[in-house]
């Protein structure tokens, strides 16, 4: 046990002298995209607990992300929900251009809303009435207008359509249906765009899901056309599933297409990235850059996922983005050069401990000396406490958030 932990520390010794210029190189091109529900007052199916400081507007949600940006200097971009932050769909495009032109942060990836109006009791897009279906697909085929108009490149497409007892669905006619409604949606996408499928076990539907896994999105993606991908949601896998294996064969295959990154404890809990598997998330950025040393081409949009109910929310959006960028930075620093012949030559012991090495080392003083060097505040979090900001509109706010609703 001796001989590894002093392999461990001649890499760390090695790979110092350059650690600084790979920092540089993997935290500038590292951009995450954030949710505008982030900063709202959500809840669960049991309640919420409001916050004085969550957006209830369109603009207050701009106003935090912006916020986020100017501490993190990663987030440049804002995801959108239709019915939530585009309640009039297309006419609302203009003030959502105004709103970026101000704030200098922009629409991200547009996300349809299939599952809150009562016709989706039993389904959106599979559902067996046809009409609603044709509601579904004319909500999704809006959504794609709504992207075009505002420039933002990536549709991305949950489905929460399934069923809860055997007996009570066809489950081959809904895969047909499926398959029809996503190729009519690929066929109006506008060159460059892209359908990001997500996935998801279950919940709602409890006995069958109609996109449960990572091979039926990759399926459905194939079979809508070249513009459509997957969308791996890191809360949305069963206990101990290996995400970074899917990971790898999406790279391999060419269809991932996105992350919405989140973290778990027991299912798709919403919790902050890092804060119950930093090590999982390390495994699936190593993937990614071992992909990209490999010459792989590469196109993937990296988004946050996350509704938080008791932690601060523009607090908690921090911690995840300074989170995400110190794990993105430790699979960066992996010798994969040395790794791949430790791999060939199956040498198990040597190859875990340069492996785990990188996860263990404390990138912290390397992601604080970037984020001085590009005029950021060294500690992000420390200085959004500084700042006030979130005491301020909170004052401004308190008034307002009593009465938003649990999703917008």
């Amino acid at each position: 046990m001796i001989q590894p932990a002093e392999n461990w520390q001649a890499h760390m010794k090695l790979s110092e002298s350059a650690a600084f210029d790979v920092a540089e190189k993997s935290l500038d091109a590292f951009k995450i995209e954030i949710p505008s529900w982030g900063f709202a007052n959500t809840g669960t199916r049991f309640g919420k607990f409001v916050q004085p400081g969550a957006a209830s507007t369109i603009e207050e949600k701009f106003a935090d992300a912006a916020e986020v940006n100017r501490l993190t200097g990663s987030t440049p971009t804002l995801a959108l929900h239709v019915l939530w932050d585009l309640p009039n769909g297309a006419a609302d495009v203009a003030t959502i251009r105004d709103l970026e032109r101000r704030f200098g942060v922009r629409a991200g990836s547009i996300n349809p809303n299939l599952f809150q109006d009562q016709e989706y009791k039993f389904g959106s897009l599979c559902n067996p009435s046809e009409d609603v279906r044709q509601q579904a697909l004319a909500h999704v085929l809006d959504s794609i207008d709504i992207a075009k108009k505002l420039g933002s490149r990536d549709l991305s497409l949950w489905l929460p359509d399934g069923s809860n007892y055997p007996g009570t669905q066809s489950i081959r006619k809904r895969i047909g249906w499926l398959e029809e409604a996503l190729r009519t949606v690929h066929q109006h996408l506008a060159p460059g765009q892209r359908l990001l499928i997500e996935y998801k076990p279950f919940e709602p539907a409890f006995y069958h899901t109609d996109i449960a896994d990572w091979g039926m999105s990759s399926h459905l993606a194939r079979s809508a056309g070249d513009q459509a991908c997957v969308l791996v949601d890191t809360g949305h896998h069963y206990a101990s599933q290996n995400i970074e294996q899917i990971v790898a064969w999406l790279l391999h295959t060419g269809l991932l297409g996105g992350f919405h990154f989140n973290d778990r404890r027991y299912a798709d809990d919403d919790l902050t990235l890092g804060s119950i598997d930093p090590y999982q998330v390390f495994r699936i950025f190593h993937e990614i850059h071992a992909a990209s040393t490999d010459g792989l081409p590469l196109d993937i949009a990296f988004m946050i996922d996350q509704s938080h109910n008791l932690k601060g929310k523009i607090e908690a959006t921090v911690q995840t983005i300074v989170t995400a960028q110190e794990i993105w930075l430790k699979a960066a620093l992996v010798d994969r050069e040395q790794l791949a012949a430790h791999q060939q030559s199956c040498d198990l012991v040597a190859a875990e401990e340069l492996f785990r090495g990188s996860f263990w080392r404390d990138v912290r003083p390397l992601a604080a000396a970037w984020r001085e060097t590009r005029g950021l505040a060294a500690d992000p979090l420390a200085a959004l406490r500084d700042s006030g900001y979130v005491e301020r509109i909170s004052r401004e706010r308190a008034a307002r958030s009593s009465s938003v609703s649990s999703y917008a």
